[in-house]
């Protein structure tokens, strides 16, 4: 994808957790000229058997229209990166493209999203020796030199991700300046998309999304959310990311007698509500960028923002009337 590219700008839905955004993405893939393709820009939704607690698009959903990257890591063992993912769904992209379909980015991944739309943050490249040297260095020793170095990237780094640690010991020790610090300025900075791109923000009130996000919880709970973190955790533990997941940290907690389901249930929906405005902050920075759409669902019905989307978009509906979104 460069700026110079003739096929249409590519399409990206973003929106807080609980905002619906799967749901819109497939009334306007239906409603796309050609048809339209999604791809999830979800950091937990990649991972195999975190179907319940992650909100993973169901069998109906996935039948409407093709979706990709869900589904594909495994988190008992797979390492997957940001750096890992925009290479995908840069492949993912052009192959959509070259079937005449248009891709469709849904999700709510502040890294996926703006390392997709500008290019991820370098830091430093690569030093084969010191990474080397840092490579000989024990767990311990390199957990006491990063909380040293840059205690805010040692309060977001899991003690046991020994990748991670080395990189930021590493971004550290040939900038002379924390990772944590370049990763706020990176995050400070006004989005600036490297190709064509046109953005739709789902803005909800935050009152109705907490009840939304309230609700999603309660009936995960009562959909196997519990059994599904138990049997992932008899397959083994998972992998330093995979288990800081939102809902199968705490449930992993009840289940190991360090909490009550009720206690375990309530914190999920704390940090759910907490990891929205979390999401709806960095949202704010696409809000000037041109290219951007912002909604509020709650003041139009879904066949009515499919169409005011496609109207923004300049583009006539593909779909004959019989099958219109909502029909």
């Amino acid at each position: 994808m460069t700026e110079s590219d003739d096929r249409p700008p590519l399409l990206v839905l973003l929106g807080p957790t609980a905002s619906g955004k799967t749901s819109l993405a497939l009334d306007l893939a239906d409603q796309l000229p050609g048809g339209g393709e999604l791809i999830g820009a979800d950091s937990m939704q990649i991972y195999r058997g975190m179907d319940v607690g992650t909100a993973k698009p169901t069998p109906a959903e996935r039948a409407r229209a093709p979706h990709h990257l869900i589904d594909f890591v495994d988190p008992h063992h797979d390492r997957f990166t940001a750096h890992d993912w925009v290479t995908r769904a840069n492949e993912t992209i052009e192959d959509i493209h070259s079937r005449g379909k248009r891709p469709i980015v849904v999700g709510g991944t502040n890294l996926y999203v703006r390392g997709l739309l500008e290019g991820l943050l370098d830091g430093a490249r690569p030093d084969p020796e010191l990474r080397a040297r840092l490579e000989t260095q024990d767990d311990r020793a390199l957990r006491s030199a990063l909380e040293a170095a840059d205690p805010e990237a040692a309060e977001r780094i899991h003690r046991n991700d020994r990748r991670r640690t080395i990189r930021a010991l590493e971004v550290f020790e040939l900038t002379g300046t924390p990772l944590s610090r370049q990763q706020v300025q990176w995050n400070d900075r006004v989005i600036n998309p490297r190709f064509a791109s046109r953005v739709i923000c789902l803005d909800w009130p935050t009152e109705t999304l907490n009840q939304r996000i309230n609700a999603r919880v309660k009936a995960m709970a009562t959909s196997g959310f519990l059994e599904e973190v138990r049997t992932l955790g008899e397959q083994g533990p998972l992998s330093p990311q995979a288990a800081k997941a939102v809902g199968y940290e705490e449930l992993a907690a009840h289940l190991a007698g360090q909490s009550t389901l009720e206690e375990a249930i309530e914190r999920t929906k704390i940090r759910t509500r907490r990891f929205a405005k979390q999401q709806r902050t960095w949202m704010r920075r696409f809000h000037a960028v041109e290219g951007t759409l912002r909604l509020d669902p709650t003041e139009q019905q879904p066949e009515q923002l499919v169409l005011a989307i496609l109207e923004w978009l300049g583009e006539q509906s593909g779909m004959s009337d019989k099958k219109k979104p909502g029909s």
